[in-house]
C-alpha cells in the first residue's frame, strides 16, 4: 500500500530523535512557517550541522515530525481499537479526544496543510495520513453495520464529523463539538 510507505517513520539516532521532539512541540505550537532550523538546534542543543545532516531540510523535518505524529496516534489508535466495543467508528472519535498529544490548537494535519504548498513533500504525509483515517471508518463501519443502506456515505458523515470537531477544537480552545460529533455519530450508526 503506497501510503503505508509515506507514512513510515525513518530510523533515528538519538541526536535526530531530540531534533525531532524538539520541532514537533515547536511545530505544533507555534506554527511551521514561523519556527525556523535555527531556533530548533538551539532548543534542541544539537548544531543545525547535525539537524541538516539527518534530515536534509528543514522540509524533510517537517514530513517526518507528521510522520511520526501519525505513527504515535495510529498506534494508540489500534490499541483503543482492539479493546472497543460496536461500533468500534466511535473509538475513533474517542482516540481524538483522548490524546495525549496537544491538541488545543486541533489538528496538526489540517494545520499543517493550510501552511504547506502541494508540492511540498510533508503535504503527502497529511493526504495519506487523512486516507487512512477515513479508510478505516469505512471499513469499520462496513464490519460493524453490515445492514446500513449506504455505508460509506455514513462513513464520509462520520469522517467529517470527526474532522470539523477536531479542528474546531482549535478555534472553540475545548471539546464541547467533540462531545457532540461523537453523539451525532453514535446516532448515526444506531448504536
Amino acid at each position: 500500500m503506497k501510503d503505508a510507505t509515506v507514512l513510515d517513520v525513518p530510523d533515528l539516532t538519538p541526536g535526530a530523535q531530540r531534533i525531532l521532539e524538539v520541532a514537533s512541540d515547536l511545530f505544533y505550537r507555534h506554527g511551521i512557517h514561523a519556527v525556523g532550523v535555527d531556533t530548533i538546534a538551539a532548543e534542541s542543543g544539537i548544531t543545525k550541522r547535525t539537524l541538516y545532516d539527518r534530515f536534509g531540510s528543514k522540509d524533510n523535518l517537517v514530513a517526518i515530525y507528521l510522520k511520526a505524529r501519525h505513527a504515535a496516534w495510529w498506534g494508540r489508535l489500534q490499541e483503543r481499537l482492539a479493546e472497543a466495543p460496536d461500533p468500534r467508528a466511535l473509538a475513533v472519535f474517542d482516540a481524538y479526544a483522548g490524546d495525549p498529544l496537544p491538541t488545543d490548537r486541533g489538528c496538526a494535519f489540517l494545520n499543517a496543510a493550510g501552511e504547506l504548498p502541494p508540492d511540498h513533500p510533508a503535504h503527502e504525509v497529511v493526504s495519506a495520513h487523512k486516507r487512512a483515517v477515513r479508510d478505516l471508518v469505512a471499513r469499520l463501519v462496513r464490519e460493524d453495520r453490515p445492514g446500513l443502506d449506504d455505508p460509506d456515505g455514513t462513513a464520509d458523515e462520520l469522517f467529517l464529523l470527526l474532522e470539523g470537531s477536531v479542528a474546531h477544537r482549535g478555534i472553540e480552545q475545548g471539546d464541547a463539538l467533540q462531545v457532540r460529533a461523537r453523539e451525532r455519530a453514535e446516532r448515526l450508526l444506531g448504536g
